[in-house]
C-alpha cells in the first residue's frame, strides 16, 4: 500500500510489510519487543503500534527508522525493502549512507546527493564501475543512472532503421556486452522491425504509410526494453 507523507517529512523507502513480520514472527518476538530492540540499540523511540502499523502497510519507516528495523530483526535493510528501482533504493538496500556511499566510489558527498535526487551523472568510467560494484547494479539500472540509457536508445533506434551492422561496436563499447551477442540481437530487432512495417504497409486498402508509420514509432518507444529483454537484462 503506498505510504503519502508530507513535504516536510523525511522520504521514506519502499517497504516490505510482510517481509517485516515474517523476520519478527521467525525471531519469535512481538512488536513491543521489536520497538524495545530499536530504542536500545538505535535511540528511537517508536510505540509498538507504530511497529504493527508498518506490518500492515499502514505506514512505512524512515530511512533511519528503516536501518534501526533492520538491526532489531537482524537481517539487512535490503531485506526489508520491495525491489529498487531507484539509485537511493538501492543503497537503501546496502544499508550505506549517502557519505558512505560516495566514499566508497570516490566521489564528492555532494556531487553523489545531487545525482541521487535526479540530477546529471558528472562521474568517470571508474566511478561507475565502482558504484556498479558497491551496489551490485544490473546493467540497465547502471546505464540509465549514470545517464547512458539514452545514448542506447538512440543506438538501438538507428540499428533497426538503418544498417544495423554499423551499430554493433557503439553498443559494444557502451554496454561491454559480448560482440557475438550483440549481433544477434540486432538482427534479430532489425528483422522485426522491418517485418512490422512491411506487415502495416499491405493492411487493408490504400499505401499503408500511415500505419506503417504508426508500426513504427510503435517498435522504436519499447526498443530499449525489448534490447535488455534479449539479451537476458
Amino acid at each position: 500500500m503506498p505510504v503519502n507523507t508530507h513535504a516536510a517529512e523525511p522520504r521514506r523507502p519502499p517497504f516490505n510489510a510482510e517481509a517485516a513480520r515474517r523476520f519478527r514472527e521467525n525471531l519469535g518476538m512481538t512488536p513491543a519487543h521489536v520497538a524495545y530492540g530499536i530504542w536500545a540499540a538505535f535511540g528511537i523511540q517508536i510505540s509498538p503500534a507504530t511497529v504493527a502499523s508498518w506490518e500492515w502497510g499502514e505506514a512505512a519507516p524512515t530511512e533511519a527508522e528503516l536501518t534501526a528495523l533492520a538491526g532489531a530483526l537482524w537481517c539487512a535493510p535490503g531485506d526489508l525493502l520491495g525491489a529498487p528501482g531507484t539509485l537511493r533504493e538501492y543503497r537503501l538496500a546496502h544499508g550505506l549512507s549517502p557519505d558512505g556511499l560516495a566514499l566508497a566510489i570516490g566521489m564528492d558527498q555532494t556531487a553523489y546527493e545531487r545525482l541521487e535526487a535526479g540530477g546529471t551523472w558528472r562521474g568517470n568510467d571508474r566511478q561507475a564501475a565502482a558504484l556498479a560494484r558497491t551496489l551490485q547494479l544490473p546493467l540497465p539500472a547502471l546505464l540509465r543512472f549514470t545517464g547512458r540509457a539514452e545514448k542506447l536508445t538512440e543506438l538501438l533506434t538507428s540499428a533497426v532503421t538503418t544498417r544495423w551492422q554499423a551499430y554493433v561496436r557503439p553498443v559494444g563499447k557502451l554496454t561491454t556486452l559480448p560482440k557475438e551477442e550483440i549481433q544477434d540481437v540486432l538482427q534479430e530487432l532489425h528483422a522485426d522491425y522491418q517485418a512490422a512495417m512491411t506487415a502495416t504497409l499491405n493492411w487493408g486498402g490504400g499505401d499503408g504509410t500511415e500505419e506503417s508509420g504508426q508500426a513504427g514509432h510503435a517498435f522504436v518507444d519499447g526498443i530499449l526494453g525489448e534490447f535488455w529483454k534479449r539479451v537476458g537484462r
